[in-house]
């Protein structure tokens, strides 16, 4: 099939109303070749009870066998009339699992989902995991459940894009010679390919209309005036402009947008942006200076009660309320005209062949919107509110992104640390109690009448397991699948395996009260990924108890999620794009499950949920006003659900007036003062997450603000660091943190105040250390997951689960390690062999013995650092190639040393290099004393290991390498015998288990803090190691390339038997053991 072909296949498939023909054809051209002997239809009693509300009856057209042995159905689900493609998710996948399971246990399925009351249909690639289990038995057997399939999904169909299906779908309707696997399927259902196209796109589409703006605001003095007056900027313009038509193509999704007269909410054109620009609404000059601003800030932002009419674009037209769609900064759009160009938002220029326009509309059109946020079971092949986070990531500059140490947490881990902060708040508010450690002793009156004081009782925390944590993780896991199953059951008519636990049916009000009572706090709440992660996760958990009520009169997610966006959620951020974009998906997530046709309800405002402030800053505690606190916490619900802007105006000055009095009129954010409801009701915040930003803070002021109040933060100034004590801070008794952070807190001596501070204060729960993984874009930042539980009184010693992530992210090696007090000690198991080699009397640490130093040769110039060209101080002083003055001192390089030998120095420092500084802005700074030491040790400090060699001429050393020379009692000790020890598997070993520089990442390092710490004996034998190293130092000498494996072998073999291993550690060091 050729390109042409191809192209018309996708858009005759998947631009209609479903049509079964051209759908097998389709079929059939996709897989090469279909097995159509078993196609069959099922309906009435072959549908189970639990998915008759969903489906009427299914058709498989046929069978495939990819080249790998994968079996696929192809499959067409008609969904019955009550049954809502957006809203029946679960189920419907539920559905097709259900039958690949029973049906000869299949791998996977091609499914059309096809309502009889839409113009659209859902194409699908559903995936079964099957999992291995150890059965009861003890023998291993494959398990198939039912819960992990996946489904990957196009929304397809009339008025619906296929652009982004004729390019997924492309190559493989081509290759006519070699039939898919599954892996190709699934690849061409990739979300993360798409988007990555999107984002680059939307930031390319911002960046246009930023230069737009600016030149606008240089040139046009009115618009100059007003933006300075309303301190409005180009930049903040552009992204809420961006934001705004973003969210457009989410409602005019739902319908809510060009709705005819008399007409109910979601009957409206699902491409009414479009239809705006052509005209057909009222002609226009300027398109955003005529037709968008109007309809932003008069039509969308005022209530024109029931009807919702609008006479300037003649049709419906929801009023929104919640802020997005008033002016920044309040700017008077009706004085000033903003006549951005048309062509950026619609034009006819050539892209590439059968696609034109590159404004905004032009772009955004060729991709399918959804309001669906992906999940990890369910994702949709188009664009969904997640992605605004992203965006938002691409839209910092570069430069200020990594100043802010701001980067996006991959949607799969926002799912599990949702889940997990959830499952451990349920685990608390259930299943601990206070109760007295004695009884109180009666009241007694004294002989003239005067009472006793009443005594208190003595009271203690104690685990009462009135809801077992393992129900707990099944509740919070696998509600939403068991919910179905569980309704059908509660109705009578059947029993299903999959059902919840009795404890859960048991004390489900109890539950849904504890869920309806959290408080969720994410002090860098960036985009809103962990508030809206968290509303997800409470919704689902909500909506799996409704089978247990009688009442199900507001149990709508709607409503959950309502609620919890105005009673459970909480955010902070530094920059105010991120509050904006962070309102911007809570505000989507109502709008997604709004299904009243006759009556939308306005947006709530969110000014005081989502804040945008310093959350490492305060005020002062003085005498707070409690009567003022009264007032403000009486004020913030009115203000939430305020629509009318004279009383919504009214209301956010009162507030704002009450705050300012609160804070002694000081611009600074304090969470007791902004969220003082959550400390008054329970004391601080159930759970606190984040993603906190990383980096070393430089600004001296920043810095002696944050180390008076932080204290862990002193010495290794990272901002990480005050964020886990700040969170801690903001917790009630018995809340969870749970931060996703740079790992060099586990492991590393900076850190030590930290893990002081969190084994003291904290009850630590689980690790997740991802290692070598790339989690976020900057290749040289690896991160853990932490969950820990503040503690009044920690109980000594408990085990913590600390997950090592080995390959990808959901594959991990479980193991643990010992808190057995307040500590400063790594975060990992302890190595029982180098536990054990430590603890002998006759072993030391090696800096006992040896000085081992970073004292290369170091220099900057100030104003430009180190930067070469331009006669830069690097230029002047060093030079290479051959050496041109015998008093030119040779200098080596981290790529000069190898492995025992160093190679033959080709860089110098000139010897008149103090002449060629500039004295009022050059630096150049080394040790005389320990680089012209002779011999001296030397290693790499960029690599995964220890990379040693012998240096005997007095090399200067640049900063990627460190030496390491005897101290004064040693200095009789043989370099080579040292050097043997580095460079044997056995240092190797050890070395990998001190730091964490050994899993493959980039920018590995050799730090000296960790060689310090490798154990040697306290007094060096005359060993035979040091002749086997003298003979490897002498093959090297004469040919770089000579084999000395026999050499090192031996000297393994030696220094084993020199540490005592036996046969089962050398095992362990030689990654032999079983």
């Amino acid at each position: 099939m050729n390109r042409d072909q191809a192209y018309n296949l996708i858009r005759e498939t998947f631009t209609q109303a479903f049509d079964k023909a051209r759908f097998r054809n389709f079929a059939i051209n996709l897989l090469n070749r279909m097995d159509e002997s078993k196609t069959s239809a099922w309906k009435g009693p072959y549908i189970k009870d639990a998915f008759k509300d969903h489906v009427n009856y299914y058709e498989r057209l046929g069978t495939f066998t990819s080249p790998d042995n994968e079996k696929l159905d192809v499959l067409i689900v008609h969904l019955t009339t009550e049954s809502k493609l957006e809203h029946a998710r679960t189920a419907i996948r539920n559905f097709v699992a259900d039958h690949l399971k029973t049906r000869d246990e299949k791998d996977a399925a091609l499914v059309a989902f096809v309502s009889p009351t839409e113009k659209q249909w859902r194409f699908s690639y559903v995936k079964m995991e099957y999992a291995t289990v150890e059965k009861e038995s003890g023998k291993v057997g494959v398990e198939t459940r039912l819960t992990p399939a996946r489904r990957f999904s196009y929304i397809v169909g009339e008025g619906e894009s296929c652009h982004t299906a004729q390019t997924r779908f492309l190559n493989l309707l081509q290759n006519t010679q070699t039939d898919p696997k599954l892996a190709d399927i699934e690849e061409v259902f990739s979300v993360e390919a798409v988007t990555k196209e999107f984002f680059k796109q939307y930031a390319n589409l911002f960046g246009d209309i930023h230069k737009a703006l600016e030149k606008l605001v240089e040139k046009e003095k009115t618009i100059r005036d007003e933006f300075k007056a309303k301190n409005v900027s180009a930049v903040d313009f552009a992204k809420k402009l961006m934001g705004q038509i973003v969210f457009l193509y989410f409602l005019q999704k739902k319908g809510w947008l060009g709705v005819a007269k008399g007409q109910d909410w979601g009957s409206g054109p699902h491409d009414f942006l479009r239809r705006l620009a052509n005209g057909e609404y009222g002609k226009y000059t300027n398109f955003f200076n005529d037709i968008l601003e109007p309809l932003f800030y008069d039509t969308l932002a005022t209530d024109r009660g029931h009807e919702a009419w609008c006479n300037r674009f003649k049709c419906r037209i929801p009023f929104l309320n919640g802020g997005l769609f008033e002016p920044l900064g309040g700017y008077d759009w009706k004085k000033i005209d903003i006549i951005l160009p048309n062509r950026l938002f619609n034009n006819t220029e050539y892209v590439e062949e059968g696609i034109t326009g590159t404004g905004v509309l032009d772009v955004f059109d060729r991709y399918n919107f959804t309001v669906n946020e992906a999940e990890p079971l369910e994702k949709e092949v188009a664009i969904d509110p997640e992605m605004l986070g992203k965006v938002f990531e691409n839209l910092i500059e570069e430069n200020r992104r990594k100043g802010l140490g701001a980067y996006y947490t991959p949607r799969e881990i926002v799912h599990y640390m949702c889940q997990e902060s959830l499952i451990n708040y349920l685990d608390t508010a259930l299943n601990t109690a206070e109760e007295s450690v004695v009884p109180i002793k009666p009241k007694q009156n004294k002989l003239f009448g005067e009472s006793e004081p009443e005594q208190m009782a003595l009271k203690t925390t104690v685990y009462r397991k009135l809801v077992p944590r393992e129900d707990i993780e099944t509740f919070v896991h696998l509600g939403d699948q068991a919910a179905f199953y569980e309704a059908a059951r509660m109705s009578g008519t059947k029993s299903y395996k999959l059902h919840l636990p009795k404890s859960i049916e048991k004390h489900a009000r109890l539950i849904d009260e504890k869920l309806t009572d959290i408080t969720v706090c994410d002090p860098a709440v960036g985009s809103g990924a962990f508030l809206v992660g968290m509303m997800t996760e409470i919704v689902r958990c909500r909506a799996a108890l409704t089978a247990y009520f009688n009442d199900i009169h507001e149990r709508t997610p709607y409503h959950f999620k309502r609620h919890a966006i105005q009673n459970c959620l909480y955010g902070v951020d530094i920059d105010l794009g991120a509050v904006e974009i962070a309102k911007l998906r809570l505000w989507l997530s109502l709008v997604v499950d709004e299904e009243d046709v006759k009556q939308i309800k306005p947006l709530p405002n969110l000014d005081y949920k989502i804040v945008a402030g310093n959350s490492l800053l305060g005020v002062e505690r003085g005498l707070f006003n409690d009567a003022l606190f009264q007032d403000l916490e009486k004020l913030k619900p009115k203000y939430f659900e305020e629509t009318d802007a004279k009383k919504k105006a009214s209301l956010k000055q009162q507030i704002d007036d009450l705050i300012h009095q609160l804070t002694n009129g000081k611009e600074t954010f304090d969470f007791e003062i902004y969220f003082s409801e959550v400390f008054h009701r329970g004391d601080g915040f159930d759970v606190v997450m984040a993603n906190p930003p990383y980096g070393i803070v430089f600004d001296t002021a920043a810095k002696s603000r944050y180390e008076s109040s932080y204290p862990t933060f002193a010495r290794n100034n990272d901002i990480y660091v005050a964020f886990y004590e700040q969170g801690y801070k903001l917790l009630n008794l018995g809340g969870q943190l749970t931060y996703i952070s740079p790992n060099t807190f586990l492991n590393g001596d900076y850190f030590k105040k930290l893990r002081q501070f969190l084994t003291a204060s904290t009850i630590l729960r689980k690790i997740w250390d991802y290692k070598a993984i790339p989690i976020f874009d900057d290749p040289t930042v690896f991160v853990c997951v932490v969950t820990c539980s503040r503690a009044s009184a920690v109980s000594y010693p408990y085990d913590v689960n600390l997950n090592i992530a080995s390959g990808s992210i959901p594959h991990f090696q479980r193991t643990a390690f010992i808190v057995t007090g307040c500590s400063d000690a790594p975060f990992k198991p302890v190595d029982p062999l180098l536990g054990r080699i430590a603890g002998r009397a006759n072993f030391t640490q090696l800096d006992g013995s040896f000085f081992v130093k970073d004292v290369g040769v170091n220099y900057w110039t100030k104003g430009r650092g180190k930067k070469r060209g331009g006669n830069s101080i690097g230029d002047r002083v060093f030079y290479a190639g051959k050496q041109r003055y015998v008093a030119d001192i040779p200098f080596l390089k981290g790529r000069d040393i190898q492995k025992w030998h160093v190679l033959p120095p080709s860089n110098f420092l000139r010897y008149d290099y103090d002449k060629l500084l500039d004295k009022g802005i050059d630096t150049l700074r080394f040790s005389h004393e320990f680089l012209e030491k002779k011999p001296k040790i030397v290693y790499r400090q960029t690599a995964n290991n220890i990379i040693a060699a012998i240096d005997t001429s007095g090399c200067y050393l640049d900063k990627t390498v460190h030496l390491i020379v005897p101290r004064r009692s040693w200095e009789n000790c043989p370099a080579s015998l040292l050097l043997g020890l580095l460079n044997s598997k056995l240092f190797a070993y050890l070395y990998s288990y001190l730091s964490q520089e050994t899993e493959g990442r980039a920018f590995a390092q050799v730090k000296t803090t960790y060689i310090k710490k490798l154990p040697i004996p306290a007094v060096m034998p005359d060993h035979h190691i040091i002749e086997l190293v003298d003979e490897i130092l002498t093959a090297k000498e004469r040919n770089l390339d000579s084999d000395t494996s026999a050499w090192e072998w031996e000297i393994d073999r030696l220094v084993y038997e020199l540490y005592g291993l036996t046969e089962e550690e050398i095992a362990i060091v030689e990654g032999t053991a079983k």
